[in-house]
């Protein structure tokens, strides 16, 4: 009869432990494994947020960009470059033109067009922001002055101050115009001394070059922003604090 050795006790232990260790391990590692799932899907939902803000940002800063180029440079040239307020807004309107059409190539590369805008764009584009200017330029919501009699000077404002008004109050429309065109007889009926340079008075220009807002009644953050505006346009803006608080906004001359 043939002898079969046993296990032994020490021998059988050692297998149980050596599973139970390999069970250990591997527990370990399927823990692993679902941290890194779990972090790698964390991440992915986080770059897929970002990339939505950034996404976001840029189509409004595209959005807000050519009123800022449309007005800015006109600004800027008028008081730079002393040039004439008709000439420098029509060269603001020439350069937010160009940057449309830049828009518009830019999207044609995108679809895998040619970066070539079709003749009918291009004049659709020209065509809609002399549109805008002229509305700026003749259009002035009696809901936003504090009168008629303030809605009726809007005309005497230059023409870029008109342009800049009316792009403020697209992004403002609660805004009030209180005061536009005055003469030394206002100041006195207001209890205040003469001001002899104001910007309120018709210019050499022909126009009036200052407007005043009401920021009474209104928010903080609402009269913040709205200054921030106008001055991002290029234009002066002062604060008038204290029982006649208004944003007073102006363009200077360029003589």
């Amino acid at each position: 009869m043939a002898y079969t050795p046993s296990s032994s006790p020490s021998s059988e232990k050692l297998s149980f432990d050596k599973l139970k260790e390999l069970d250990a391990l591997f527990d370990e590692q399927l823990k692993g494994t679902g941290k890194q799932e779990k972090s790698r899907k964390s991440t992915g939902k986080s770059f897929s947020l970002k990339k939505i803000v950034a996404a976001l940002s840029a189509l409004i800063v595209m959005l807000l960009l050519p009123f800022l180029v449309l007005i800015r440079s006109s600004v800027y040239l008028y008081t730079h470059y002393s040039l004439n307020g008709w000439l420098a807004l029509s060269i603001g309107v020439g350069i937010t033109i160009l940057l449309l059409l830049l828009y518009a190539a830019a999207v044609s590369l995108f679809i895998g067009q040619s970066a070539r805008v079709h003749k009918y764009l291009r004049r659709g584009i020209a065509l809609l922001v002399i549109a805008y200017c002229s509305y700026g330029l003749l259009y002035f919501s009696g809901v936003n002055a504090k009168s008629e009699e303030v809605s009726s000077y809007y005309l005497s404002l230059h023409p870029i101050l008109r342009v800049s008004m009316a792009t403020t109050i697209l992004l403002h429309n609660d805004l009030i115009v209180t005061d536009m065109q005055r003469n030394p007889g206002d100041y006195a009926a207001m209890g205040l001394p003469v001001n002899s340079q104001s910007l309120h008075y018709e210019q050499k220009t022909g126009y009036v070059h200052a407007a005043d807002i009401r920021t009474k009644g209104r928010a903080e953050w609402k009269n913040w922003i709205t200054e921030q505006t106008f001055a991002l346009f290029g234009l002066n803006t002062l604060r008038h604090v204290g029982t006649a608080d208004h944003l007073h906004i102006s363009l200077p001359l360029n003589d």
